[in-house]
């Protein structure tokens, strides 16, 4: 069973509800959340926050955070994750944010750098660093969305 289909079955299994707030995965996790039959009884939808104006406008991410973090870090993926949650109304919010490159890294946040995280109902929060060496912006973005699923799998294990 592949992961994606793994994470299906929990979520059916436990009866939860989930939603994506994908920056730098541009649509890729929400993807594979919609690719398999019967997803529309756990997946409620989702947010593409490319730009910084739709953190803030959209999901509701606070000026004073994105200035003062930026929209890459920690403290922005774990908003973007509560924020999708709350807006859907769902049992779980995840989120992606990083950059995908091959440009646009600098020495403080290199290509490849990305946050995932995960906010739950219940009040479980948890937020990832990854760091891939991938030099090509779509396997950054296959490997991120992975790696969200790996951390819904394990929330729901």
């Amino acid at each position: 069973m592949s992961l994606k289909e793994e994470v299906a079955a929990l979520l059916k299994a436990k009866d939860l509800t989930i939603a994506v707030a994908e920056a730098c995965t541009a649509g890729n996790l929400g993807y594979l959340r919609t690719s398999l039959p019967g997803s529309s009884a756990y997946f409620y939808g989702g947010i593409l926050a490319y730009a910084r104006s739709v953190k803030r406008d959209v999901l509701g991410i606070p000026q004073e955070v994105l200035e003062t973090h930026g929209s890459v870090p920690q403290v922005s993926a774990m908003e973007m994750a509560h924020r999708v949650r709350e807006l859907c109304n769902t049992y779980i919010g995840v989120s992606t944010t990083g950059i995908a490159g091959p440009a646009g890294g600098s020495p403080h946040r290199p290509v490849a750098l990305f946050y995932v995280a995960l906010s739950a109902h219940d009040g479980y929060y948890q937020c990832k660093e990854h760091r891939f060496t991938y030099n090509d912006c779509n396997a950054n973005r296959k490997a991120t969305a992975q790696a969200a699923l790996s951390l819904v799998k394990h929330y729901l294990s």
